[in-house]
């Protein structure tokens, strides 16, 4: 047995937890690719902590410790506000994150315990990529703990050049949107293998030809179409991505590639600590130095106004005055809810089977509607 990728530090000189954000297509394998992690870890003997980030799937292939379900009926929220699935799906995240600095909260307080913290991400990847909740999660989670994105591939679906270049685009999008370490997760390989991608990014002309070669390349006339000179002149562009890009090939079924993807992550960990946390915290000490500028300009504009105001009304200035005596009115809010940890039952990790799968009665919670 292969010893776990964290376990070789001394026992005094224990790493921080490494957080994974499992990001990617519909039908890519996220779910199936977070339970294969899950039983790698479990044969290592370091049990991860996991996150389900989908308020929407009936049931996952493994056991969350925090799941969204616990927290927002997806189904209650598309009718109370009278949503589409997308629009459910995007609004539970957003109820969720409200109440994210108790899951960061839980999740600071267990990575003393674990190697590894997992976040299993919405299927309908714009929802996560683009949305406020999923940058605030994303920036909070990278401000906390060393953070890496797995952009999980289906390469069976990728053997067409267009569509490989679809997701390349995606992936520097995603890349360049969170600056954080990436890495390529080209899943199912046991149904094709990956060879193929790594020589398409590897060698330009590879790609080129693969790109000839395919059908309605050409139109009538055999000229080139509309869509292969894009295609030719954005892999061009995205030559040079390729080459800071860590891409390795996995099979969620049989397990095959998961020892070279947790070295992938160990490794993005240090680029983690010589890029991304530098560059937070001079984002850090400008935004402070910018609210602070910001608040020292109210508070003499207000002060301004003020001497002003009582320059012009002194028997409103003597009568507007605080009186400590009077006691400030109750918070009548009873809607709040607190997010479920559930590793508080059953903790270290328990195995799970991967053909047990969580399915739950949905409970009734009521939002308030806005406005």
């Amino acid at each position: 047995m292969d010893p776990s990728p964290s376990s070789s530090s001394a026992p005094g000189d224990k790493k921080k937890a490494m957080v994974i954000i499992t990001i990617g297509m519909a039908g890519a394998g996220k779910s199936t690719f977070v339970q294969r992690m899950n039983s790698y870890l479990h044969s290592q003997g370091s049990p991860p902590y996991i996150l389900n980030l989908d308020p929407a799937v009936t049931s996952t292939p493994f056991e969350p410790n925090i799941d969204i379900r616990d927290t927002v009926n997806y189904h209650e929220v598309m009718k109370q506000y009278n949503l589409g699935p997308n629009g459910g799906i995007l609004t539970a995240l957003n109820l969720f994150t409200t109440k994210f600095d108790q899951v960061l909260g839980l999740v600071e307080k267990r990575a003393e315990s674990v190697d590894y913290v997992i976040l299993d991400t919405p299927g309908q990847i714009e929802i996560f990529t683009w949305s406020a909740s999923g940058a605030i999660i994303t920036d909070a989670v990278a401000a906390t703990l060393p953070t890496v994105v797995a952009y999980i591939i289906d390469t069976p679906r990728t053997t067409a050049p267009a569509t490989f270049m679809s997701n390349m685009l995606y992936a520097c999008s995603i890349l360049y949107k969170t600056k954080l370490p990436f890495i390529l997760v080209f899943n199912k390989t046991d149904v094709q293998p990956h060879d193929f991608a790594i020589e398409w990014m590897k060698d330009f002309e590879a790609f080129q030809q693969a790109l000839a070669s395919h059908s309605g390349t050409t139109d009538d006339e055999g000229e080139p179409t509309y869509m292969n000179s894009l295609m030719n002149s954005m892999s061009l562009v995205l030559d040079e991505f390729y080459q800071h890009l860590t891409a390795v090939g996995v099979s969620s079924m049989t397990g095959a590639g998961m020892k070279e993807f947790f070295e992938a992550v160990e490794a993005s960990r240090t680029e983690y600590e010589k890029e991304y946390l530098p560059e937070l915290e001079r984002a850090r000490a400008a935004r402070e130095q910018s609210l602070k500028a910001a608040k020292e300009d109210s508070l003499n504009r207000l002060m301004k106004d003020l001497a002003v105001d009582r320059a012009q009304n002194p028997d409103a200035a003597l009568a507007d005055k605080w009186d400590p005596t009077e006691e400030e009115e109750a918070d009548d809010d009873d809607t709040e809810v607190n997010i479920i940890d559930r590793s508080e039952e059953r903790w270290p990790g328990q195995y799970i089977d991967v053909t047990r799968m969580n399915r739950r009665d949905d409970q009734a919670m009521s939002w308030p509607r806005p406005g």
